[in-house]
């Protein structure tokens, strides 16, 4: 199958994503660099094969990527990230902010101002922190900017306080700077998406959360990490240029249907009764 056309020319452009190793960010990495792009791939602890990710960009016929380690709370990875970017491009073309690491809570009382920070550092703050690297590296902004968020602001998933707490802080953030930046050469925007079956998933909600769902839902209730790839890709195609400071909801349209009324219509396929 062809690769479709996007308007806007991606050839040797620098894409960032942290944590761009595996799940979301590799998927995202990949539909870009099937368009030509220049990928950087950061990673915090080294749990991937740099050697199997590099194969999969050989497989598509894509450039290789630039897999990096790099803290993103910590200012002098993000710096040198920008400088490393630099001696082969004059401009950052998109940063997509995909780290997502926060304090899972058993307890209200494991809750603490310290956990809470660490989580807005890691999980939040980058979508600003790295735009104004970029600025100070490159001397403008990247032209697209994307964050990474979840279903947890809008309603409730157990131990995921901190989690949903950073997420919402960094979409307010998303919407504050598109208003702050609309003279500037930008677009940010969020993703947001139902769960997507990544090790992180699992991480979070233990081994037996996706075979519940997909018992007690539908298949269709995981989000594919291509589909979150090509929805990144789409924004920053030229083709969705007049998208500015959204929240967009991957979801399928399932998200309408996700209350107490479904499984009362649907109680004979699930053995529930009155």
């Amino acid at each position: 199958m062809a690769t479709p056309k996007l308007k806007n020319d991606l050839t040797d452009k620098a894409v960032l994503i942290t944590g761009g190793t595996d799940g979301i960010g590799l998927a995202t990495g990949l539909a870009f660099a099937r368009h030509g792009a220049h990928v950087y791939l950061t990673h915090r602890w080294g749990s991937s094969d740099e050697n199997e990710i590099r194969a999969k960009f050989t497989a598509i016929g894509a450039r290789e990527p630039a897999i990096v380690e790099a803290d993103v709370s910590a200012d002098e990875d993000t710096e040198a990230l920008m400088e490393l970017i630099k001696r082969d491009h004059d401009a950052l073309e998109v940063f997509i902010s995909n780290v997502s690491f926060a304090h899972i809570s058993k307890h209200h009382s494991d809750l603490s101002k310290k956990g809470l920070k660490r989580s807005i550092n890691y999980s939040a703050w980058p979508l600003v922190g790295y735009l104004q690297a970029a600025k100070a590296a490159f001397g403008r902004l990247p032209r697209y900017a994307i964050g990474m968020s979840s279903r947890g602001p809008e309603y409730f998933l157990p131990g995921y306080d901190f989690v949903a707490a950073s997420k919402a802080v960094m979409e307010t953030l998303c919407q504050y700077l598109t208003t702050e930046l609309l003279g500037e050469d930008i677009r940010i925007n969020i993703l947001r998406a139902n769960p997507v079956e990544t090790k992180s998933l699992e991480a979070t909600f233990g081994p037996e959360f996706s075979p519940f769902c997909r018992k007690w839902y539908c298949d269709g209730f995981f989000i594919a990490p291509e589909e979150v790839a090509d929805a990144a890709l789409g924004l920053c195609s030229g083709w969705m240029d007049g998208v500015k400071g959204q929240i967009l909801l991957l979801d399928r349209g399932l998200g309408f249907a996700d209350n107490v009324v479904r499984l009362f219509t649907q109680r004979e396929r699930y053995g529930l009764s009155c």
